[in-house]
């Protein structure tokens, strides 16, 4: 049973509207932020995406690490039981060497991009399609964004909030069905925002406030 949802965010940035969607100015940038979430369930902290100390290339505002916005909401390292990796770019895998007694879910298709940021003794649990992790909370190959990135599903209160990775930068992705510049799969990003767009999902995004 999902009992609590929890943004941490860490850091602000900018994104080139060319990477949110094709066709974007690459000139024009646009406000972005850099968060992890924290899925509280019956027995479990589960962090979905581990974050980074810093992310070459961004010019990071307002940023701390991601474990000192886990200590902000009242979390220490060793409560998280669960790392949950949508897919295997820097920006959210770097930390999860800092969580030694998670247990570390990532798609098998991610696990050898992500193999530079797991140490040797971490307790790794790769998936393939569809994985049941706890009740309410299924996590989903989407492959669109990259081979083997993923998606959370978390069934709270009678709502199905779908934590999307890198699927979608922007809910401007839904809204006008349109796939970020950075997929590798158009054809199943596309797929990905059929399904999600409606009443039936509630979309959170890494890189969008709410």
């Amino acid at each position: 049973m999902i009992k609590d949802i929890i943004r941490i965010k860490y850091a602000d940035s900018l994104l080139p509207e060319s990477w949110v969607f094709d066709g974007g100015d690459k000139q024009k940038m646009l406000p972005i932020i850099f968060s992890a979430f924290l899925v509280i369930a019956d027995g479990r902290r589960i962090l979905v995406d581990a974050g980074c100390e810093a992310m070459p290339g961004f010019a990071m505002q307002n940023h701390i690490t991601p474990m000192a916005a886990l200590q902000q909401h009242g979390y220490d390292v060793t409560d998280i039981t669960d790392v949950v990796i949508t897919h295997a770019d820097h920006d959210h895998i770097e930390c999860v060497k800092y969580f030694p007694h998670a247990a570390v879910h990532i798609q098998r298709d991610e696990l050898e991009r992500g193999r530079e940021y797991l140490k040797d003794n971490a307790d790794v649990r790769p998936f393939d399609n569809a994985y049941l992790l706890t009740d309410g909370l299924i996590i989903r190959k989407i492959g669109g964004h990259t081979v083997g990135s993923s998606v959370v599903e978390c069934y709270k209160d009678g709502t199905i909030y779908v934590l999307c990775g890198d699927e979608c930068y922007s809910r401007y992705n839904l809204t006008n069905r349109m796939p970020t510049a950075t997929s590798v799969s158009p054809a199943d990003s596309v797929a990905f925002i059929e399904k999600y767009t409606g009443e039936d999902y509630t979309c959170l995004f890494c890189h969008e406030a709410e």
